[in-house]
C-alpha cells in the first residue's frame, strides 16, 4: 500500500460534506451489504446529531483502485475554525464542496483562505446540482473568482471539478449528464490530488489533532512527514516553546475505514495515532531520539468573544445536576481546553467566575451544552465582544455577514442591519430571493438572527464570518422590552400568570416552580417590573372557584441555550442545569437590585 493520498473535505455549513463522506464509504464497501449504519455516520456525538452540523473533525480512510484515501471531514461553520486550521496540516489536497444553488458562502471563503495559504492542492466538487433554478457554470466561475481573490497560484487556479448530488449518489464531469456511481470524484482525487511529499532526513511529525480513551489516555494524531515509527520506539517531543522532552510510544495505529488498525511500524505520509506519549499538545512535534528537529508549529486565530461561567448559586442549585462547584467547572474548562485550540481561560478577582473566550456563541455555547449533558450546573453572563487597542485606538470585531431571504421582506431586514451599525455591500437577486451582503460589528450580530427570523416569519438564513478588527462603530440599541421579573419564590399559578397577560409574554408553564429574581417573561414596556405568579384565587363565601371565565393562557416562550444567551441583558444570568434552562437578575431581590443600580 505505497499509495496514499491525503484530503480534506472543506466547505461552507450544510453544503454537504458529511454526506459526501458516507457515499464514500459504502462505494468503496466499508461495511457489509446487510449492514445498515444510517447516514451522516461521522457525525456521531449527540449535540451533531441533532444541530446536523459537524463540530468536530474525524478522520476516516478507504481504498480504491489500490489506493488508500485518507479522508478528514472538517466542520463548515466559521466559530470552529480553529479545528479547521489545524487538520488541514494533515492533507495534501483539498475537495472544495459549494452548492450548486448557493455558490461560495462566507465560510466557504473562510476555510479555502486556510487551505490555499497551506499551498493545498483544490479539486472542487459541485453538489446539489438537482435543486431547482441552481446554476452550476455560474457556481464554477464564481469559485474561480474566489480563489484568484484569494491569491491562489497558478497551479493551484487549474483545478478538476465534477458535479453531482451526493444525496442521490452520483458525480459526474458534466451535470447535465447524471451517471449512477460516485466514480469520477474519487477517480479525480487519484489523478489530481498529489501523493505526500516525502523528504529525507530524522522522524518527524505535527501532533494536528487528539483523542481521548479511557483505557489508555490521550491519543496523539497527526501525519508522519518523514523518517519511519515502531511500537516501542523511543522519541523526543519537542513543544510549542522549544522544550524537548523524551518519551516512548506503546502503541501505533492507522485509520482504517471508521476505525483503527494497530500496526508495528508507520512510513511517511500516512496519517496515524501514537498511544503512550506523556505530557503531549497540539502543535507539538514528535521527533528523533538523538538529534530531535522540530516542525512549525500551528499558528491559531485570535478568539472575539467572551463569556463570564460562573457557579450556580441560585436557590434551586444542586436539584438535577452532579456537578455544582467552582472545582468542578474550573477542572472541566481546563480539560476543555486541551483539545479546544481556539478556546481561552482566564481567572478573575473572584474564586468561582472564569472568563472564558472563544471564536463566537455557537462555539462557546457547544461547550456549555455539552457540559450541561454532562451533569454540570452553572451560570452564563451576557456574552461580550473583545476589544483590542491598535494604535491607541479602541477597535472592535468587525464580520462580514450574508443574509439569504425572501425579497418582500428584505426591506425589514436591511433596517435592522442598519440599525445595529451595519454597511451594505452588495444585493443581488436569485430566483425570489434576495443575497444581501454586510459588514457589520460583531457586537451588532449578538441576538440578531432572533429577530431576524421573527421579522421574516422564519425564512431568513444568516451566514457570518470575522473579518478584521475596526475602530468602534459606537452604541448599538439593546433590548427594547425590559423583564417581568418574579417576587416570590414558590410555584406558578394559572390564576395569576392569566390575569398578568396584557402585562407581557411569560416564559414559564403554570405549575413550575420559580424563585424570587428569576425572569419569567418579557415585559411590554422598556422597564424591569417585578410581579407575583404565585397568587392563587382567594375563595370566601363571596367568591366560588368556578364562577369567573376560564383562564386562557397563551403557551410560554422556550428558549434554546443560544436564544437564551443572545436573549440576556448586562444584569442578568443563564442559569444552566442539565434539565432546565432559566434566566435570572444576577440580584436576586429588589432591594439588592436597587442598591446596586444607584451605584
Amino acid at each position: 500500500m505505497a499509495n496514499i493520498k491525503n484530503i480534506a473535505i472543506i466547505a461552507h455549513v450544510d453544503h454537504g460534506k458529511t454526506t459526501l463522506v458516507d457515499k464514500i464509504m459504502y462505494h468503496c464497501h466499508l461495511f457489509r451489504d446487510n449492514e445498515n449504519t444510517g447516514d451522516l455516520i461521522l457525525d456521531n456525538n449527540d449535540l451533531e446529531r441533532e444541530r446536523g452540523i459537524t463540530i468536530t473533525s474525524k478522520n476516516v480512510s478507504v481504498i480504491y483502485k489500490n489506493t488508500k484515501i485518507n479522508i478528514i471531514d472538517t466542520p463548515g461553520h466559521a466559530d470552529f475554525g480553529g479545528e479547521v486550521e489545524r487538520v488541514l496540516n494533515m492533507a495534501d489536497g483539498v475537495l472544495l464542496l459549494v452548492d450548486a444553488f448557493e455558490g461560495p458562502m462566507p465560510q466557504t471563503r473562510f476555510v479555502l483562505q486556510k487551505a490555499i495559504d497551506l499551498g493545498l492542492k483544490p479539486c472542487v466538487v459541485i453538489n446539489k446540482v438537482d435543486k431547482e433554478n441552481c446554476t452550476p457554470e455560474e457556481v464554477h466561475e464564481s469559485v474561480f473568482d474566489l480563489m484568484f481573490e484569494l491569491g491562489a497560484e497558478e497551479w493551484q487556479l487549474d483545478f478538476p471539478t465534477v458535479y453531482g448530488s451526493a444525496k442521490q449518489n452520483w458525480m459526474s464531469d458534466d451535470w447535465k449528464n447524471p451517471t449512477t456511481t460516485i466514480e469520477p470524484l474519487l477517480d479525480m482525487v487519484i489523478d489530481h490530488i498529489p501523493s505526500p511529499k516525502i523528504s529525507e532526513g530524522t522522524t518527524q511529525m505535527l501532533i494536528t489533532s487528539l483523542d481521548y480513551s479511557s483505557f489508555t489516555g490521550r491519543i496523539a494524531i497527526g501525519r508522519l512527514q518523514r523518517g519511519e515509527l515502531k511500537t516501542g520506539m523511543n522519541i523526543s517531543l519537542v513543544k510549542r516553546d522549544g522544550k524537548v522532552t523524551k518519551s516512548k510510544i506503546k502503541e501505533l495505529h492507522i485509520f482504517e475505514g471508521i476505525g483503527r488498525k494497530k500496526v508495528e511500524s508507520v512510513q511517511a505520509g500516512d496519517i496515524c495515532a501514537l498511544v503512550g506519549l506523556e505530557g503531549f499538545e497540539i502543535g507539538d512535534t514528535v521527533a528523533d531520539f538523538e538529534n530531535p528537529e522540530a516542525l512549525k508549529t500551528i499558528a491559531i486565530d485570535e478568539p472575539t468573544m467572551s463569556m463570564l461561567f460562573t457557579i450556580n448559586d441560585s436557590p434551586f442549585f444542586g436539584k438535577d445536576g452532579k456537578f455544582v462547584t467552582s472545582r468542578h467547572i474550573k477542572d472541566r474548562l481546563n480539560k476543555e481546553l486541551e483539545k479546544n485550540l481556539a478556546l481561552r481561560l482566564s481567572e478573575t478577582d473572584s474564586a468561582d467566575k472564569f472568563l472564558v473566550f472563544g471564536r463566537g456563541v455557537l462555539h462557546l455555547s457547544v461547550l456549555i451544552e455539552t457540559m450541561r449533558r454532562e451533569g454540570y450546573e452553572l451560570q452564563i453572563g451576557q456574552p461580550q465582544v473583545i476589544i483590542k487597542e491598535v494604535d491607541g485606538v479602541k477597535c472592535e470585531p468587525i464580520e462580514e455577514m450574508t443574509i439569504d431571504l425572501p425579497e418582500e421582506v428584505s426591506g425589514k431586514a436591511i433596517e435592522m442591519v442598519s440599525m445595529r451599525k451595519g454597511e451594505m455591500l452588495s444585493m443581488e437577486a436569485k430566483g425570489e430571493r434576495m443575497i444581501c451582503k454586510f459588514m457589520i460589528p460583531s457586537r451588532g450580530i449578538i441576538g440578531l438572527r432572533n429577530q431576524l427570523l421573527t421579522a421574516t416569519a422564519g425564512e431568513a438564513i444568516m451566514a457570518h464570518r470575522f473579518k478584521e478588527y475596526q475602530p468602534l462603530k459606537g452604541g448599538i440599541p439593546e433590548r427594547q422590552n425590559g423583564s417581568l421579573v418574579s417576587m416570590e419564590k414558590g410555584q406558578a399559578i394559572p390564576y395569576s400568570i392569566d390575569k398578568l397577560q396584557d402585562r407581557g409574554k411569560f416564559f414559564v408553564d403554570p405549575g413550575e416552580d420559580i424563585y424570587e429574581g428569576q425572569v419569567i417573561g418579557e415585559n411590554s414596556r422598556g422597564d424591569d417590573m417585578t410581579v407575583n405568579v404565585t397568587k392563587t384565587k382567594k375563595l370566601s363565601n363571596v367568591r366560588s372557584s368556578g364562577a369567573d371565565d376560564k383562564a386562557r393562557i397563551v403557551p410560554a416562550i422556550k428558549f434554546s441555550l443560544e436564544e437564551a444567551l443572545e436573549y440576556i441583558q448586562k444584569d442578568e444570568y443563564v442559569e444552566v442545569t442539565p434539565k432546565y434552562l432559566r434566566l435570572r437578575k444576577i440580584y436576586l431581590t429588589e432591594v439588592e437590585r436597587k442598591r446596586n443600580k444607584a451605584i
